[in-house]
C-alpha cells in the first residue's frame, strides 16, 4: 500500500518532533509513506470560525496532493474528522470521495488497518490518556462514557502494549480540555477552567505523562502547565509509541 503522510499545519509550525515520530513509527511498521511536500492546512481553522467558505482552496488543494494515495494517515484525530465529515463543501468527485474515505488518524490506522497493537516501544512512565472530543466522538477512536455498550480505546490498546507504561485511570475519562480551536480564544476564561480541570484530574491520579492523539489539545494543557509550574509533561501519542526509553 502507498500511503501519504499528512502533518498539520500547527504540527509542522510549531511540534516537528510529532511528524518526524509519526513517519519514523510507519517506517518500522514497514509502511511505504511518502510526504507530499506541497500539503498546506486541511481548512479546519477557517470553518471552525465561521469562514467555511473561505476554506474551498484549501480543501481542493488538499485533495489534489492526496488523491492518489491508498491511505492518507495523519496524527490529529480533529483533522481527520474535518476531512471526513466537511468537505461536502467542494463537489463530490470520485477523488474527493476517496480521499475522505482513505484518510485515518494515527492510532485508528495502526489498530484497524494494519491489525497492529504492540509496536515495539519502550517508555517507563504513568500515563494518563486525553481522549480528544473530535477522535472520541466523531471518529469513535474509543468508547464514550455516556454511552451504554462495549469499552474500549485504539490508544489504550497500543499503549498497553508498550513496555514499562502504566496507564493510570483517570475521574472523569472522557472530558473535553477546553481547547476546542478558536473557542479558547474567544472564551478563554471557560477554556482556562475546563483545561485546569482535566490537569487537575490527571495530577490527582499520578499522572507523570499526559498524551492524546491531538497536539493542538496538547498544545492548549502544556500552556497551562507550565503557567502554573505544575510537574507534568505532555507527549502526542506518536512520539510514546516511537520512543525506546528504559
Amino acid at each position: 500500500m502507498r500511503v501519504g503522510l499528512f502533518i498539520p499545519c500547527y504540527i509542522n509550525q510549531m511540534y516537528p518532533q510529532v511528524g518526524r515520530a509519526t513517519l519514523e513509527l510507519l517506517e518500522k511498521l514497514k509502511v511505504q509513506v511518502v510526504y507530499p511536500t506541497g500539503q498546506t492546512c486541511c481548512g479546519q481553522p477557517m470553518a471552525n470560525s465561521g469562514f467555511e467558505n473561505e476554506s474551498i482552496g484549501a480543501c481542493n488543494h488538499l485533495v489534489d496532493n492526496f488523491k492518489n494515495f491508498d491511505y492518507i494517515v495523519t496524527p490529529s484525530g480533529s483533522c481527520a474528522y474535518h476531512i471526513k465529515n466537511h468537505y461536502d463543501i467542494i463537489p463530490q468527485t470520485l477523488d474527493v470521495i476517496n480521499v475522505r474515505k482513505n484518510i485515518y488518524e494515527l492510532c485508528d490506522f495502526i489498530v484497524n488497518v494494519l491489525g497492529i497493537t504492540k509496536v515495539g516501544a519502550k517508555f517507563n512512565h504513568k500515563v494518563g490518556v486525553h481522549k480528544s472530543c473530535h477522535g472520541l466522538r466523531g471518529l469513535r477512536l474509543g468508547s464514550c462514557s455516556e454511552v451504554v455498550g462495549t469499552n474500549y480505546s485504539y490508544i489504550e490498546e497500543l499503549l498497553n502494549e508498550v513496555q514499562g507504561t502504566e496507564l493510570m485511570p483517570l475521574s472523569r475519562t472522557d472530558e473535553c480540555c477546553g481547547f476546542g480551536g478558536t473557542f479558547a480564544v474567544t472564551e478563554e476564561a471557560i477554556s482556562v477552567k475546563m483545561g485546569n480541570d482535566r490537569i487537575d484530574d490527571h495530577l490527582a491520579n499520578g499522572v507523570e505523562v499526559i498524551t492524546a492523539t491531538d497536539t493542538s489539545c496538547l498544545m492548549h494543557l502544556e500552556g497551562l502547565i507550565n503557567r502554573n509550574k505544575q510537574p507534568l509533561k505532555v507527549m502526542h501519542i506518536a512520539e510514546i509509541l516511537n520512543s525506546s526509553i528504559n
